[in-house]
């Protein structure tokens, strides 16, 4: 554990003790406690003087918890017979994995999901509260199967067919999350993803403008199909999560240059969302803010395997707003760095991420995310 999560955990158990009392225990001189303490307030983990910490109102994500299998063929396909493969299976799903990864970032977690009565879903269930999840508002259906998601990879590790059953995420329906509400802790932020039907988001969006953003709402695409359950007004979303093909798809128009990517973001913002981030691979990604879109590059990475690495950067992202931080290039920043460790690692989700696993990314040094375009300007 890092001296500053230890700090903090000293502040937690007395909130009254000293920055003298601090740089005794941990062996720290008192600037470097100072620094420490600046840190955690700018991380929102402190709200200032004697040592306020915050609620602890759960990050509240909603969508799919899949069964994910990857059928790996050990030689050249050959289609209409039977071919040798190697199978791996892991837990899965944007919802799911975004709230595994806030869980071992430390943050507190609920999922609303639905798995059946079956093996699956018992070993879904089994691994997220083994993970830290409240799993508590989880819909469990009789005679229905969890969902699946089963890629066929060739021998060099190509997709070349994947098959998903996810029908079941439909039965989360508005009624079903109000029958959950008085149940549930209030949020302190709602991160949905688009397996849910069409008119939950819409309840979503319409439950954030009446409360007025005492939940920030974010919503996290999950592929270029499902895109059409978005509903058109946006008014009320925070932050809308989504790759090229998906904000394509949303303005039915290739995006080709750096003024159609930006006549893009402004068309979402105009449809009602605060902002817009656009994830883009080893490209890096694209966010908006007050003057415009900027643009980040990609940390350098050694790919293990890219399973589960725009979901751990979405978490990132939902992991700083949740700490009190309105800057999205940080909020980004913090996204690359957990997409990079992500892409490293053979598991969906890093095994090994800890509370402090995104300290200093704001410490850095770094070049300030660039500014591409005029056209969104004007």
């Amino acid at each position: 554990m890092s001296k500053k999560e230890q700090l903090y955990q000293l502040i937690c158990a007395d909130p009254f003790i000293s920055q003298q009392d601090l740089a005794a225990r941990l062996r720290l001189s008192r600037s470097a406690v100072a620094g420490h303490v600046a840190g955690l307030i700018r991380d929102g983990r402190l709200l200032g003087r004697a040592y306020v910490i915050p609620s602890l109102r759960p990050i509240a994500c909603i969508g799919a918890a899949n069964l994910d299998r990857k059928l790996r063929s050990l030689a050249t396909l050959t289609m209409g017979t039977s071919n040798p493969a190697r199978q791996d299976e892991s837990f899965g799903g944007v919802a799911r994995n975004i709230a595994e990864n806030l869980a071992r970032l430390g943050a507190p977690v609920s999922l609303t999901t639905a798995i059946g009565d079956d093996a699956s879903g018992r070993a879904l269930l089994a691994h997220a509260e083994a993970a830290g999840i409240d799993m508590r508002h989880t819909l469990k259906l009789d005679n229905a199967c969890s969902g699946t998601y089963t890629a066929v990879l060739d021998e060099h590790g190509e997709m070349m067919l994947a098959l998903a059953d996810m029908a079941l995420y439909d039965l989360i329906t508005p009624d079903v999350l109000a029958n959950r509400q008085p149940r549930r802790a209030a949020p302190a932020l709602i991160v949905a993803d688009l397996n849910l039907p069409r008119e939950t988001l819409a309840m979503l969006l319409a439950e954030s403008r009446r409360e007025q953003a005492q939940a920030p709402l974010v919503m996290v695409a999950v592929s270029q199909p499902k895109m059409a359950r978005l509903p058109i007004d946006l008014r009320g979303l925070r932050v809308l999560i989504l790759n090229q093909g998906e904000l394509e798809t949303r303005v039915g128009a290739p995006l080709r240059t750096d003024a159609d990517f930006a006549a893009a973001c402004a068309a979402v913002q105009e449809q009602g969302a605060q902002d817009v981030i656009v994830t883009r691979g080893a490209a890096g990604v694209l966010f908006t803010h007050a003057g415009g879109v900027r643009h980040l590059a990609a940390r350098d990475a050694d790919v293990v395997d890219v399973t589960g690495a725009g979901d751990a950067f979405a978490a990132a992202v939902c992991w700083s707003l949740f700490h009190g931080s309105d800057d999205l290039e940080l909020a980004c920043r913090r996204g690359l760095k957990l997409s990079a460790i992500t892409l490293g690692c053979a598991a969906t989700v890093c095994p090994w991420l800890r509370a402090d696993s995104l300290d200093g990314i704001d410490d850095e040094a770094h070049t300030p995310g660039t500014d591409f375009n005029t056209l969104y300007q004007e």
